[in-house]
């Protein structure tokens, strides 16, 4: 109860039995008073109100109490304990350092429609513990009453994400799924619309009011918008609330695939000497961008329109792979032979596709492909050029 918790006594002693004649000393004693945790902290009133808005965590309010303890120790430190009303978990309450009250927080978003009250019993006790004669009165606890404010809620998709599992080219038109949206203001009578919020490829539509989602473009498995085979979009659903709330909801679509893309050839040029003595040209390389079974093994040949017999030769090296040969030398030109690979779908896709192979010059360690040399003219061609000149003739 001192302003200093401290006493400062004057010593006097005196000699000769204290005579008058006697001589005198003087010393002063500073007595320290060390506080002990002698007074309970005490609730400024019993109770406490609070209101906050469902989905809102952090601070609803503050508990103020008294304590005549020395602020600086352990004996006036306050610490809070809800006691009552929390089966959830959705609060917390933590000591402001500076000012020693409780701060109450809610840290699980609170809903409206499962309960708009809460009621929540506090106790307060000190970081060190009472004198034995004192102890802990109905003061150190108190009542918090929340009220709980109804918010206007997204609506909420159910599953999400929502998954099919379609063919790629289905016809346009076709129904993929509906829709689930259920609005968890559930004390409140409202409409939800639908609209499509991200659809990247711009394959799909849905019915506002039904949340029917059909296609409105071909589905491509292969299209730069789907990943590993699936291609996401996303949905909103509106309610009528004033203002509005709106929910998102993932769509996923898993793409089989179908053979719908014929092989391509690799490299489309080559270069070979006229006098080589190892008459191999290249080796081809097959791909796809359909899945198996829809690829390999690929089947190459040789387009037999326009090409010279017991001149080029394909061989198979594997699955994906052949050896392009030349039976016997040629001279300097460029030709053009055209290669046909087959996948293996069904039915399976085939694509033909020139090769060109530039025989050139090689003496004393140099290349020579002048490309002055004029195209090497195929059988057809020539056929022509013959019956052109018996025309005219």
């Amino acid at each position: 109860t001192l302003e200093n918790p401290k006493y400062e006594l004057i010593i006097e002693a005196q000699d000769m039995a204290g005579l008058d004649v006697g001589l005198t000393g003087t010393a002063t004693a500073t007595i320290m008073i060390d506080d002990k945790n002698d007074h309970s902290p005490k609730f400024t009133k019993k109770e406490f109100q609070a209101t906050v808005e469902e989905g809102v965590v952090g601070v609803i309010v503050n508990l103020t109490v008294e304590d005549k303890d020395d602020p600086t120790t352990g004996a006036w430190r306050a610490a809070y304990t809800i006691i009552n009303g929390n089966p959830g978990q959705s609060f917390e309450i933590h000591t402001n350092p500076q000012t020693n009250e409780g701060m109450l927080s809610v840290v699980k978003p609170l809903d409206y429609e499962i309960s708009a009250f809460h009621t929540l019993l506090i106790k307060v006790e000190n970081e060190d513990p009472l004198v034995p004669d004192v102890s802990y009165g109905p003061s150190s606890t108190a009542t918090v009453h929340i009220t709980v404010l109804d918010v206007n809620e997204g609506p909420v998709f159910y599953p999400d994400p929502m998954m099919v599992t379609r063919q790629e080219n289905i016809s346009v038109g076709s129904v993929l799924l509906t829709v689930n949206a259920t609005d968890p203001d559930s004390l409140q009578h409202q409409t939800i619309r639908y609209s499509v919020y991200k659809d990247p490829a711009g394959w799909l539509n849905i019915n506002p009011i039904n949340g029917t989602v059909d296609t409105t473009a071909v589905l491509d498995r292969e299209s730069p918008f789907v990943h590993n085979s699936v291609y996401t979009a996303l949905f909103l659903a509106i309610d009528s609330g004033n203002p509005p709330a709106t929910g998102t909801g993932t769509l996923q679509i898993i793409l089989e695939d179908v053979n719908d893309n014929a092989p391509f050839i690799y490299p489309t040029v080559a270069e070979v000497c006229d006098d080589a003595k190892n008459l191999s040209v290249v080796i081809l390389g097959a791909s796809d961008k359909d899945l198996h079974p829809n690829t390999d093994p690929f089947k190459f040949e040789i387009h037999k329109q326009g090409v010279p017999d017991k001149v080029w030769k394909v061989s198979k090296i594997n699955n994906t792979h052949a050896l392009v040969s030349l039976l016997q030398n040629l001279n300097k030109a460029n030709y053009h032979l055209p290669i046909m690979v087959t996948d293996s779908g069904k039915p399976p896709m085939t694509n033909v596709t020139d090769l060109r192979v530039q025989v050139c010059s090689c003496k004393n360690s140099k290349v020579d492909c002048n490309a002055a040399w004029a195209p090497h003219p195929s059988v057809p061609s020539v056929l022509l050029l013959s019956l052109l000149s018996l025309a005219c003739k």
